[in-house]
Formats: structure tokens, C-alpha cells, sequence
């Protein structure tokens, strides 16, 4: 692997590394919360606080699916996965989708089954324990979505969401306490149909996370933005003289380009071949998070 190369994939690590580390502090702040809403689940008598610590149990899970994902993207090419192993990343992305749809399924079943079961109402000291629940949680899911949005991570996109859906999921449960507190007799369940209706948003959340993955790994083409942020770069080369084809996929925390330049046919090969690698090594040292190009010589006038 050529210096510029190395120093590439060496850029990508670190971030992928980054990104491991945030995804580790969401499973302990999962972990902790799990347990906060199992204990104010049973002592307060209320189901949708205790369905929501299950969801943060498997959010624990789904997290650390994410946390494998960019330990294997973090590696660097090798003779089996020449290109990285960056498909790991959006790979863990749709196994969280899953987690999120099984969560929502198992969350409606019991919701459902404790409308149907008389029961008493929830206490009144659930509310500030959710109310700090849902602060959290929000606050989390916004800082892991700009660090989503600044590494063009479809993994910690995922993640965001999923802190966002139990931010949702806790705030439902906030109202249905509330009501059922609030107007006594005959809304004990209300709880329970805050759970119910939050499944909604869950299931939401869950094709969001699982198509966004979907697109990454069937290689969808990038935006036109992006796409054309690549092509001012290649044609502001000097010996480039216009741009046929480019295709550009993301791999993970990465991008790789194939692009056809134009250049005069009298050229030599050697002066071709310059004129190449100069378009590679601009592309690779932008700012885009390109770590492979291929490019093409195409004479002027063909």
C-alpha cells in the first residue's frame, strides 16, 4: 500500500475508532437507564416504564452490534477485502433495524395484554424519573447524530435514531402515566396505551434505519452534490481537460470513486499516467473521505 494510501485508511481507523468509543458510552448509558426504568416499573406499578427498560436492554444489544460493526470497519484492506472491510459498518446498521422492528412487536404483545388485565394505577413518582429519562436520552441522540452527520456514518445515524425512538418511547409513557395519575378511575391502562401507540414510532424508526443501511450496502449512488464535489476536483487538475463517467459508492466511513478523465491524445503514456495519479491523490487528500480511485484515460475527440 502506497504512503497516500496508508495514510488514508490510516484517517479512516481513527475515525471508526472515534465512533466505536461513542457508541460504547450509549451501551453503558443504556445499560444504566435499563435499569432505573425496571426499578421505577415495579415500584411504580406502571408496564409501559418496564416495556421501555426492555427496549433500553435491547438497545444494549443493538449497540454493541454497531460497536462490532466499526471495530471491522476500523481494519485496513487486506488480500480477502481489498476494498476495506467497510460494509461492516452499514451491515450492523440493519441488524439494529431488526432489533428495532423485534422490539416493537414484543412491546405491542404485552401492551395489548395489560390493557386487556386490570391492574392499578401507576404512581405518580414514575413522571420526574421519565421526564429525566427523556432529557437524556434526547440530549444523546442529538450528539450521536451531529457526530453521524460530521463522519457520514450510517451506523451512528442508526444509533441516533434508535436513542431517539426511546426518548419517543419513554415521553409516551410520561403522558399515559400522566392521564392515567391525573384522572384516576378507569385510565389505569393509559399507560399501557402510550406503549402501544409509541410501537408506531418504534416501527417508523426501524424502516428509517433499515433503508438507510439497505442503500449503503446495495451501493446506491451517492448524492449529486457529492458526485459533483468529486467532479470539480478531478477537472480542476491541471492536463484534465473534461470528465466522461463518474460513479462514486460509499463503503462504510468511506467513498470509492471510479472516474473516466479526458485528456489531449497527444499525451504520452508516461504524461497519461501522471495526469492520473494526480487526479487520485487530489481526490484522496480532499476533504470527501475517498480512500480508493480508479481512473480512466479517455483521449479528447473519442
Amino acid at each position: 500500500m502506497k504512503r497516500s494510501e496508508a495514510t488514508v485508511h490510516a484517517s479512516v481507523q481513527r475515525r471508526a475508532e472515534t465512533s466505536a468509543a461513542l457508541v460504547l458510552r450509549g451501551i453503558m448509558l443504556n445499560f444504566v437507564l435499563a435499569i432505573v426504568k425496571f426499578a421505577g416499573g415495579f415500584l411504580g406499578g406502571t408496564y409501559a416504564l418496564i416495556a421501555d427498560g426492555i427496549e433500553s436492554l435491547l438497545d444494549v444489544f443493538s449497540s454493541a452490534l454497531v460497536w462490532a460493526g466499526f471495530r471491522v470497519a476500523a481494519r485496513p484492506p487486506d488480500k480477502e477485502h481489498p476494498y476495506g472491510h467497510g460494509k461492516a459498518e452499514p451491515l450492523a446498521a440493519m441488524a439494529v433495524g431488526l432489533v428495532v422492528f423485534a422490539a416493537a412487536v414484543w412491546i405491542g404483545v404485552h401492551a395489548v395484554r395489560e390493557i386487556l388485565t386490570p391492574h392499578r394505577t401507576p404512581h405518580w413518582a414514575t413522571l420526574p424519573l421519565l421526564a429525566g429519562v427523556v432529557a437524556v436520552k434526547w440530549w444523546f441522540s442529538r450528539r450521536v447524530a451531529h457526530a453521524g452527520e460530521a463522519e457520514g456514518s450510517t451506523g451512528l445515524g442508526a444509533e441516533a435514531w434508535h436513542h431517539y425512538s426511546d426518548a419517543l418511547t419513554s415521553a409516551a409513557a410520561f403522558v399515559g402515566i400522566a392521564i392515567a395519575v391525573t384522572c384516576g378511575e378507569g385510565y389505569e391502562a393509559a399507560d399501557d396505551w402510550a406503549a402501544l401507540v409509541a410501537c408506531a414510532v418504534i416501527v417508523f424508526n426501524g424502516v428509517v434505519i433499515f433503508n438507510r443501511a439497505l442503500r449503503d450496502v446495495m451501493d446506491t449512488a451517492v448524492p449529486l452534490a457529492f458526485e459533483n464535489e468529486v467532479r470539480a476536483i478531478a477537472v480542476a487538475v491541471g492536463g484534465v481537460c473534461a470528465l466522461d463517467k463518474c460513479r462514486v459508492r460509499k463503503s462504510g466511513l468511506s467513498h470509492l470513486v471510479d472516474i473516466h478523465v479526458v485528456v489531449n491524445p497527444l499525451l504520452t503514456v508516461r504524461e497519461g499516467h501522471e495526469i492520473a495519479h494526480a487526479v487520485q491523490d487530489a481526490l484522496m487528500h480532499s476533504p470527501l473521505h475517498i480512500t480508493d480511485v480508479s481512473v480512466h484515460i479517455e483521449p479528447a475527440g473519442d
